[in-house]
């Protein structure tokens, strides 16, 4: 691990709890007074809003699908450039996104970008989106479209063949994950209710995104240090008619360690509520303990990255 610019990466799919994950590092770094400078994933699309429905729109004319799970709709090298640039200086480019949430402080519409500008002066990098460890090793193996037989058109193949290793650049990679069904039941509900799409359209496009979500989200938990993915205990075997999202009391999280010899096992076990080994690098907790056993297992990490 680096001594001076450490990185730190939380990466997972827009409903798995990335948010909660992210609010309890920030909790993690003010206990511990430490200066993060905070990168989305958003902010390293490709297109603003306006530009994407017109590129999701000439795909759709070609027979494609765009998805911002996929390199055609985000700058993979940008963000390697950041992760290289700050784990050797301490600095790099990076910008916002503006939403809904954001948009007051940016005095901008949300659906923009803001201006590149360098990080501020801080003690880490903390990503939270979702391509923190996506590596270009796995993209050649990818069905380019729903028919093999569908020539891949150049530009898309110009951003396949262009080799990014953003995982290398990570010290702490964080994995947040629902089980397959869970996600989308979370999708389903929140376009929805935020959106007002109507059941079948989301379905739709959960079909057109599956490809690229495949290939380019989940090789990325090959290398995570830590995973946590959230299993439901009741019923999800068709996400498509369910009327509501499992609770976090009605699931389980299932925590996988890469390197199990690194960790306190037994000490974390004992700061967590009926926590239990179900393998020799994979403990289960309550679902409502993940904010808990964030800041219990990922505290010494960080103290140990920036001592």
């Amino acid at each position: 691990m680096k001594k001076k610019h450490p990185i730190i990466a939380v990466t997972g799919s827009s409903g798995a709890g990335t948010t909660t994950v992210t609010e309890a590092f920030k909790d993690i770094f003010r206990h511990n007074k430490l200066n993060a400078a905070i990168v989305t994933g958003d902010a390293f699309r490709r297109y603003d809003a306006d530009e994407m429905k017109q590129a999701t729109a000439k795909a759709e004319e070609r027979g494609e699908t765009i998805s911002h799970f996929g390199p055609e709709a985000n700058l993979f090298n940008e963000l390697a450039d950041l992760f290289r640039d700050y784990s050797e200086t301490g600095n790099g480019k990076m910008r916002h996104y503006v939403n809904e949430e954001n948009d007051d402080a940016h005095n901008q519409s949300a659906g923009s970008f803001t201006p590149w500008e360098d990080t501020p002066d801080s003690d880490l990098l903390f990503y939270e989106g979702l391509h923190g460890g996506v590596v270009s090793a796995h993209w050649t193996r990818r069905n380019m479209s729903p028919s093999h037989n569908v020539r891949v058109k150049t530009e898309r193949r110009e951003a396949l063949d262009n080799e990014v290793d953003v995982a290398q650049y990570v010290d702490l990679l964080v994995g947040i994950v629902p089980v397959v069904n869970l996600e989308w039941i979370q999708k389903i509900d929140k376009v929805k209710k935020v959106k007002g799409f109507s059941a079948d359209s989301v379905t739709e496009s959960i079909l057109n995104n599956l490809n690229d979500y495949i290939h380019f989200v989940v090789p990325q938990f090959s290398y995570t240090d830590i995973n946590f993915q959230r299993v439901p205990v009741v019923d999800t075997s068709n996400p498509f008619i369910a009327r509501d999202v499992p609770s976090p009391e009605e699931s389980k999280i299932v925590i996988r360690f890469r390197e199990p010899h690194k960790y306190d096992l037994p000490h974390i076990m004992g700061q967590i509520d009926t926590a239990f080994m179900s393998r020799p690098n994979t403990m289960v907790i309550p679902g409502g303990y993940l904010r808990h056993a964030l800041g219990v297992i990922c505290t010494p990490l960080i103290r140990e990255l920036l001592d």
